[in-house]
Formats: C-alpha cells, structure tokens, sequence
C-alpha cells in the first residue's frame, strides 16, 4: 500500500478506515441500500465525510462522497474546473478507498455554481440509478445537490434517509478512536493551563481565547471553537464567540473559558472552567460544588441501553428539586468527529446510551450573581461512564 503523505497530521489507519467500511456496507446490505451519499461544508460538524474518508470539510467548501455498497469510493470536492484524478484502492497517499476524485470550483455565494457539484456526484451515482441512495447527514446537504438529482436522471431512483443507519455505527468508537480522544483532553488540559497562566487585567477575552487556539493548534489541533466571557463579580454572563470577546478584563473578573476542539486526528472533545483574578467569592464556590453534583448525578444516569430522554427528564427534575433552572438547551452529549455528536441528552433523542461512546457532560446556568458550569469529556463502560478523561483540577482557579 502507498505510503500516506507527510503533509497529512496524524491520519487515522486504513485498518481502521476499512473497519468503518466494512461495517457500514453490512449495514447497507442488511437495509438494502446500494448507494451513500453525504456532503459536508465545515469542520465542526463535517464528521460524516471526516468518517468515511479521514479527510476534513473546511471553510464552506462542500466535500461530497458517494459511498457504493459494492465499489470504491467518488469525491467530489473544491479545484479546477473539470479535474479528475484516479487514486485507486490504495489511494494517492491522501485519499484512500478512492476510485475517482473529481473537482470543481463551485462557491456558495455565485448562484450559478448551484447545480457544479451535483453534476460532479450525479458521475458517481450512475451506476445506481434506478436503485436506492442513502442520503447522510441531510440537514447540512446542499439542497441543491438533492434537488438536481431528484428532478435528473435519478427522478426514478428511491431516496432514503440512511443517517441513523451511520450514526449508530460512528458513535461506538474503536480503540484506535478512543486512543485519540483520550489525546484531545490531554491536549486542552495543557491549553486551559497556558491560557489561566497568561490571564491578566488589561487584556481582553479574546486574547485569552488566543493563546488556548494556538497552544491547541501547535499541538495538532485542526480546528475548534473558543468561548471566553469575562464577568464582575456581581453580574454573570455567558460566554460566547470571537464576534463576542472585546471585554477588557479587570482585577477581580471571574474569566469562563471553553476549549472544544479537535485533538490530534480530529476527535473532539471539550474542556470549560472559570478561572478569577483574585479570589472567588463564596457564592461561586458554592455553585461550583452544585455544579459537581449535578454532573455526578447525571453520570449515574448514563447506564448502557438507559434512554437519553429519561436521562434528561430525571436530570431537569434533579435541578428543579434543588432550586436551579432547568436545562432548555443541551448539557451533556456525544462527541467524536463532529463537535456535538449523537447521542443527545435530551427530550427528542431517540438513541440510548452505549458502551464505547465519547460523552460530555457540561451543566451550566446563571443562578443569584454568578454563572456555573463545569465542563469535562467520559468514555462510556460496561457499568456507565468510567474515568474522567480530562485531568484539569474541578475547581475554581484563583489567580494573584
């Protein structure tokens, strides 16, 4: 086999590439599905194609895959007009399990692009017209790729949604994955220590964010989200993104800080403490230690085959019973190549919880004068969550 190309960080193995084939194509065969087809456009949540090839969607170019049950794969993918490349089985040292990889230069924002890549795919799902196509991942699809497709030569072709198919297969994760998980989590151990080390008045919360990206970055780290919100000690808030981290911080500011990105590989995990510059104030301590148990409670929950809506209603009725608000959004959910993977801890998830996920548990609310949350990452085992895979202290950090 072709050696993989220098240029690549930490490629997955094709032992494990084949794995993941082979697993999914028994999958389609039982379902009798002939075709797979997914397209993902950005990093954090592009786990499909990142899963089926070990290659990432980036920047809102969109990297389409056509998966066959019984041949090798068609990548359709950002490049010069009409390029058509033939890396084979063994791949070109980048693209693996490829039997032709096809490129156009097609953008979002130029409308007349629109039907590029669809065209592109439509050369890879020939052979399987008449047949059944997977579609995978269908709420980042480009509608326009299903609609040209649905309206061409495919109009007599049954369309299936084949995404849980996937999903149910991708959220168990192999040693190998696991091994890189465990990678991420050490990784922003070490970037949340940097970043609390350098925190001081005068700088502003994006600079915080900085330096926890380029630690993660120079680490193997490809790509992520970085939430920082720095906060008096009399008024909470939440953190948030880049567009929101122009606050100067001030001696005596509590400092929130989530690192959730991708370790060496591409496995996500997260990582969120608040560190303060000077010393926490009793009511902080004190929801912090609410927050712990909060957390211990819900990982008691998290018992292979435990469905995740039970675990959800159970948790809500633990922070109503102790006088704190209710989760309206998402504490604690599945992680992997995408930065929120299923399953979903929540009342609409239809999966329950398995040996060999990836689970982060995150409570976080505002309650009196300060917000609280804790943030780390557990791998699932026989009895329920095992070992905390982040090793950051649980406790507030006070600096000075």
């Amino acid at each position: 086999m072709e050696k993989l190309s220098e240029r690549l960080q930490t490629p997955i193995s094709t032992t494990e590439l084949e794995r993941r084939w082979a697993a999914v194509r028994a999958a389609m065969e039982r379902d009798k599905i002939d075709v797979l087809l997914m397209q993902n456009n950005v990093e954090q949540m592009g786990g499909y194609v990142k899963y089926f090839t070990d290659l990432t969607a980036t920047n809102g170019y969109p990297l389409t895959v056509v998966f066959p049950r019984d041949d090798l794969m068609t990548l359709v993918s950002q490049g010069p007009l009409g390029g058509e490349f033939t890396p084979g089985a063994n791949g070109d040292g980048v693209r693996r399990g490829v039997k032709q990889w096809l490129t156009t230069p097609s953008f979002a924002s130029c409308y007349y692009t629109a039907s590029y890549d669809a065209e592109l795919a439509a050369r890879g799902l020939a052979p399987y017209a008449g047949g059944t196509i997977g579609l995978v991942g269908t709420y980042q699809m480009s509608f326009a790729v299903v609609d040209y497709l649905q309206k061409g030569r495919f109009s007599n072709t049954r369309f299936v949604d084949a995404t849980d198919l996937v999903d149910r297969i991708k959220v168990i994760k192999s040693a190998e994955e696991q091994a890189l998980i465990r990678r991420a989590a050490s990784m922003q151990d070490a970037a949340m220590r940097t970043a609390f080390a350098a925190v001081e008045p005068g700088m502003r919360d994006r600079d915080v964010a900085a330096i926890a990206q380029c630690y993660s970055q120079r680490h193997g780290s490809e790509h992520g989200i970085y939430l920082c919100a720095s906060m008096p000690p009399d008024k909470p808030s939440l953190f948030g993104h880049r567009h929101f981290q122009n606050r100067v911080i001030q001696e005596g500011d509590a400092v929130a800080l989530l690192v959730e990105d991708s370790g060496p590989g591409g496995m996500y995990t997260e990582l969120g403490r608040t560190c303060v510059l000077g010393k926490a104030s009793a009511e902080l301590e004190d929801e912090f230690a609410f927050a712990l148990e909060a957390r211990k409670f819900n990982l008691g929950l998290l018992k292979p085959g435990a469905p995740c809506k039970d675990v959800f209603a159970a948790y809500n009725d633990f922070m109503v019973r102790n006088g704190r608000p209710q989760e309206k959004r998402l504490h604690c959910h599945g992680q992997g190549y995408d930065l929120v993977e299923r399953p979903l801890i929540r009342h609409d998830e239809p999966m329950a919880i398995a040996k060999d996920m990836n689970i982060v548990v995150h409570p976080t609310y505002i309650r009196g004068h300060v917000m609280s949350w804790v943030c780390d990452n557990y791998l699932i085992g026989e009895d329920g969550p095992g070992e905390r895979l982040h090793h950051f202290p649980e406790v507030i950090t006070e600096l000075g």
